[in-house]
């Protein structure tokens, strides 16, 4: 039996280069028969943690109500959640941090619906050619990765994409898809 997977975008250009490894991934993991889910992060309203401390205090993760109640039912299904994203600044885009500081109400000691997800991975499309740029951000994700208890299965990282559409000339996406299809059920 495979596994649910949740893709979350943090790319604001729509079909960007960063869209394009999440898309070849997902292909990739259906066809070794895994489920999988998207959300477009980039696209939702979706706020930074508030630090109000009132999770679960409505029937929702957030009691702020943003759009972040939209992935929710793919949160708590999923048993593998994989981020992919243009590196902004060494680190994640605005728009995939507001998602992981939401994930705080689910490592609440009430918290009504905990996530079964086990492991996570990463897709990163960076302009710099220069690979030490992702050095940061993939400590920051091994330390989110371990508070959160899941597996890190690892990181794709596509450097030297900057321009629309670029990737389209790389192999990244042949091993976006590959990575997808190498995800071992549990």
């Amino acid at each position: 039996m495979g596994k649910n997977i949740l893709v979350i975008t943090g790319s604001p250009r729509k079909n960007g280069n960063s869209e394009m490894l999440a898309d070849a991934f997902i292909k990739g993991a259906q066809s070794a028969g895994h489920e999988t889910s998207k959300f477009e992060a980039a696209f939702k309203k979706i706020n930074g943690c508030l630090a109000c401390d009132k999770c679960w205090s409505a029937d929702r993760a957030c009691a702020a109500g943003d759009e972040f109640s939209k992935a929710e039912p793919l949160l708590e299904k999923a048993d593998m959640i994989v981020f992919a994203f243009p590196l902004y600044w060494f680190s994640f885009p605005a728009q995939i941090k507001a998602f992981i500081d939401k994930l705080y109400a689910y490592l609440k000691t009430d918290a009504k619906r905990p996530l079964k997800i086990k492991s996570s991975a990463m897709l990163i499309a960076a302009g710099d050619e220069n690979i030490s740029v992702l050095d940061g951000i993939k400590k920051s994700f091994g330390f989110i990765s371990s508070y959160m208890k899941w597996d890190n299965l690892g990181t794709l990282e596509a450097i030297g994409i900057n321009v629309e559409g670029e990737i389209k000339e790389t192999d990244y996406l042949a091993k976006a898809e590959e990575f997808g299809k190498q995800i071992i059920s549990n």
